[in-house]
């Protein structure tokens, strides 16, 4: 199926686009075996992430209007986050993936969610942090930590989106600060 998805891939997202996912790909994996998650399901989700990646605001909101009735205020006026949720709905539809903690993986890799999987915080992990995404000290500090705690992983890659936002005077989703939050709390527990 692998090969399918990349055909499919090369007719739907442009060469650099393809080359950040292949990317996602090889890091879910590698993460997914060194923290002993199932990495054939992490590769999978990571080739699968950005499927909706390009499609056009009106069809993202067509398509997640059809799956889940109802739309979030933020993500009305800014379509685009939708992209993770249709991917899953794209993966599901048309490669007949029907495994929930893939699509669940898939369906959170931008925003997060709190209380998700590890297959899901790898897949989070991934798309900020693979190596395309650039060569900073801080990245780096953040990809030596992925292999380290995946939570306090999770918690830089919110931290490190919302500065982001917040330098570039984009609009925050409220689950990407409750995601950070959660993972927070994730890391305090787990030093308790």
């Amino acid at each position: 199926m692998r090969e399918q998805v990349i055909d499919w891939l090369k007719e739907n997202v442009s060469e650099h686009r393809l080359q950040h996912i292949l990317g996602v790909e090889k890091m879910c994996e590698n993460l997914a075996i060194h923290h002993r998650i199932d990495y054939k399901k992490a590769a999978q989700a990571g080739l699968m992430h950005d499927l909706a990646k390009f499609f056009a605001p009106p069809k993202l909101l067509e398509m997640a209007k059809k799956e889940y009735n109802e739309i979030d205020p933020v993500c009305l006026s800014n379509p685009h986050l939708l992209h993770a949720d249709v991917s899953a709905i794209v993966a599901r539809d048309t490669f007949n993936v029907t495994d929930k903690d893939i699509l669940d993986a898939i369906r959170n890799h931008t925003l997060g969610n709190p209380e998700m999987s590890n297959l899901s915080c790898i897949v989070f992990i991934a798309d900020a942090l693979e190596p395309n995404r650039g060569d900073t000290p801080e990245l780096e500090k953040m990809r030596q930590m992925s292999w380290k705690n995946l939570h306090k992983s999770v918690q830089q890659t919110g931290e490190y989106s919302l500065q982001y936002l917040i330098k570039n005077n984009k609009t925050i989703h409220p689950r990407a600060i409750l995601t950070r939050n959660w993972a927070l709390s994730e890391v305090r527990n787990q030093k308790s």
